[in-house]
């Protein structure tokens, strides 16, 4: 009997219990993967909170990247055998020891690459892949905001920007995090508790805005998110994680400098195999030539995932987390 952490109905970490969960044989096109490592990501908590539903109700185990070995396969998969060591991005289910999962979900890690590099990296790493590559294309000399640059995708971002030419400017919560985020490519670091994020931005783009802000945090960063960019500039806000930014009239992004605005999902950006293998593919590419380094600053038993999610919320995770089966 494989264990698995389940959700049986929405709410804090408390209702992350760790419980005996049976895996069946892997179904037409399907694979049986071992679990070498889980991601932990704020989107766990947006599925665990109810704010994102379960698509298929509880209880459900959640997580929304993993990696581990294949240990099945089930008829019409060729591509994958038993032994190969993958890597994956879905919506719930990599909080488990063993799990089911569609093959053409997974993607081959490269030899030299560890398996808990690649859970803890998939979903952050594929996020910036699309975000600096795809949704606003950065382009050498451009100026980029990037709010909450300590945290998983922040610190990735950094360094990924900076291999594009980009001039990088990130937003923390303490100095601490501030020191992290300089380490992680950012030229320059704004201490929100400190200072006021948006006279600091233009203080520092001579009035003229920033391209693009890239911004995950949601409630606590709007409008001055708008206030930061260039006329024409764009906004794209990718989380919330200090809650979800309130409507408000479209009419605002005329008066602040015609801006274009976006609210993009990773899951829109891989839903092809073709998409998926692309954007896996960069990710480990800037892996290899060493451009990113996956700093996983915090590893947490499976059976602990109630604490980690814990402290996940109250902000005193940063970089990259990994559960351990």
């Amino acid at each position: 009997m494989t264990k698995a952490i389940l959700v049986s109905a929405p709410g804090g970490p408390e209702v992350l219990e760790w419980k005996d969960h049976p895996v069946g044989d892997p179904g037409p096109g399907e694979i049986r993967i071992r679990t070498a490592a889980s991601g932990l990501n704020f989107i766990d908590v947006y599925y665990r909170s109810g704010l994102y539903p379960a698509p298929n109700g509880t209880p459900f185990v959640p997580g929304g990247e993993g990696a581990g070995t294949v240990v099945a396969v089930g008829d019409g998969v060729n591509d994958l055998a038993v032994g190969d060591r993958v890597a994956y991005v879905s919506g719930l289910g990599s909080y488990a020891q063993e799990r089911l999962l569609p093959a053409d979900r997974a993607v081959k890690v490269p030899d030299g690459i560890d398996l808990e590099v690649a859970a803890g990296a998939m979903l952050k790493g594929m996020t910036v892949e699309y975000l600096l590559l795809r949704t606003y294309p950065v382009k050498p000399g451009e100026t980029i905001l990037f709010h909450a640059a300590a945290g998983g995708v922040g610190s990735m971002a950094g360094r990924w920007a900076k291999s594009l030419g980009a001039r990088v400017i990130g937003t923390v919560g303490s100095d601490e995090k501030a020191e992290m985020a300089r380490g992680n490519g950012y030229d320059e670091v704004i201490n929100y508790r400190s200072e006021d994020f948006v006279s600091r931005v233009r203080e520092l783009t001579d009035g003229k805005g920033v391209d693009v802000v890239y911004d995950s945090v949601g409630k606590d960063t709007f409008p001055g998110s708008l206030d930061c960019l260039r006329p024409r500039g764009m906004w794209i806000s990718f989380g919330q994680s200090s809650g979800n930014v309130e409507p408000f009239p479209l009419a605002i992004l005329s008066q602040k400098g015609s801006l274009y605005m976006t609210r993009p999902t990773l899951f829109t950006y891989i839903a092809s195999r073709d998409d998926l293998t692309g954007s896996a593919n960069a990710l480990f590419d800037v892996i290899a030539r060493g451009i990113l380094s996956i700093d996983i600053n915090q590893r947490y038993a499976l059976a602990d995932a109630r604490q980690a999610h814990e402290d996940l919320e109250n902000r005193k995770t940063t970089g990259t987390t990994v559960l351990l089966p």
